[in-house]
């Protein structure tokens, strides 16, 4: 396993396939599945290139298997804390320890950027995410996010690591 910063000669389309099929299992039975079943190939393509965000890959035998988005706060009420913006893996790779190694790269990147302080957000009803999430050392802070995905309300709660 390897995991490093996106280079470019990574195809956008392999590493959004891993949002698509990540999404498309972890989510199932919380987000609608007529709106999981219409996700486009490339729906994700735009955050790999985002300016602000750093883009991290995890490859196992020359194929993309995981990918985590991470930088500072995108919300004005946590300034000088950084973001796990997102982490996903393809199904396969869940419960291997692929993710517990993405997640430690992108928490060590962050401290490397100056952010002592680390929060990230996770669908509520997404409970292997939050216990991966609670297992590494984040807790939750009892802050949420109302939000809606494919016409269902959802709500996304705030975990925070490092707290000083």
């Amino acid at each position: 396993m390897e995991i490093r910063y996106v280079a470019s000669v990574d195809d956008p389309l392999k590493i959004g396939k891993v949002y698509e099929e990540s999404w498309k299992y972890a989510y199932r039975r919380i987000i609608p599945q007529d709106y999981l079943d219409s996700i486009p190939a490339g729906r994700w393509t735009s955050f790999i290139d985002h300016l602000d965000w750093k883009t991290l890959v995890c490859v196992e035998d020359g194929r993309i298997v995981g990918t985590s988005c991470f930088y500072f706060s995108r919300f004005e009420q946590f300034p000088g804390w950084g973001e796990v913006i997102s982490l996903y893996l393809l199904p396969e790779y869940m419960g291997k320890g692929y993710g517990k190694r993405l997640l430690e790269t992108a928490v060590t990147e962050l401290r490397k950027l100056g952010y002592a302080d680390i929060f990230l957000w996770v669908l509520e009803e997404n409970r292997r995410a939050r216990r991966f999430y609670e297992r590494f050392g984040f807790l939750p802070t009892g802050d949420f996010l109302e939000t809606a995905i494919g016409g269902k309300a959802l709500r996304e709660v705030q975990y925070i690591y490092g707290v000083r």
